[in-house]
């Protein structure tokens, strides 16, 4: 049974990867084995925390700075990826940005830069790595959120961006099957990341609310994306397309008002 979840001689690419839920996902596929690509803007931190995943994981990682909101920097990752590694097995776009405010204060840049950097390059990531996949039978993991369901009235711009996500998930599943590409998603609920900081400062009370509604009791970490992540780069899922995991504690499940 431990096979099917084994990525041993695999390659994964994570954007995002150095913080957060990124960085969570990177700790899981390579403790299964995967080699580690991490992509994203701040190159000290992505430096930092592919040296920590090599030395506890024992697996070969490598650190790219990479905007995903700029084509070009998408455009150049094969091979800057093929310099160190000959292919590329595994994608997970994590990269995403939020902006809280009403829909009547945002700007269109503001639109922009969310639906550019969490959709569009998400998009564009799918397409520039799409040969590699096809040629490696590969995989990819897509991260939407709770809001890609649940309206929230300060993300318009998010929850827009990750509802498109999920469709966006299942019309690659449809089309690229046929390249024994699967394409799944994975929809985090109220997970304790930096990303998450400006809604406690804006919500006092919302550690409350999240431990009351929430079955589980607490909030989400990075750690708890580890397992669904490996679930869906392995060979354990390859039977599996197009889907969208809740990772959120049941918390979309309950019916709880407060």
């Amino acid at each position: 049974m431990s096979k099917l979840f084994d990525l041993d001689g695999k390659v994964a690419l994570i954007t995002g990867g150095n913080s957060g839920i990124g960085e969570g996902i990177a700790n899981g596929l390579a403790a299964a084995g995967a080699d580690i690509v991490i992509a994203a803007r701040d190159t000290k931190k992505s430096n930092q925390v592919a040296a920590t995943l090599e030395q506890r994981h024992q697996v070969n990682v490598i650190s790219l700075t990479v905007d995903v909101s700029n084509e070009d920097d998408i455009i150049a990752l094969p091979d800057q990826i093929r310099n160190r590694f000959e292919k590329i097995d595994i994608l997970v776009n994590n990269a995403g940005v939020n902006i809280r405010k009403m829909p009547e204060d945002f700007s269109s840049a503001e639109w922009d830069q969310v639906i550019d950097t969490n959709l569009k390059g998400t998009f564009l990531c799918c397409k520039t790595m799409y040969p590699d996949l096809a040629k490696a039978g590969g995989k990819v993991i897509n991260i939407g959120s709770m809001t890609s369901v649940f309206g929230s009235a300060k993300t318009a711009a998010y929850s827009a961006s990750k509802g498109a996500i999920v469709q966006l998930t299942r019309s690659l599943a449809v089309a690229w099957a046929k390249d024994h590409i699967q394409v799944n998603a994975l929809l985090p609920g109220w997970i304790d990341t930096p990303l998450t900081v400006g809604s406690r400062q804006t919500f006092p009370t919302l550690n409350e609310h999240i431990e009351q509604r929430c079955p589980a009791g607490r909030w989400g970490t990075p750690e708890d994306f580890a397992g669904p992540a490996t679930f869906l780069a392995s060979k354990a899922s390859d039977f599996v397309t197009g889907e969208s995991i809740f990772v959120d504690g049941g918390y979309s499940q309950s019916t709880l008002i407060i």
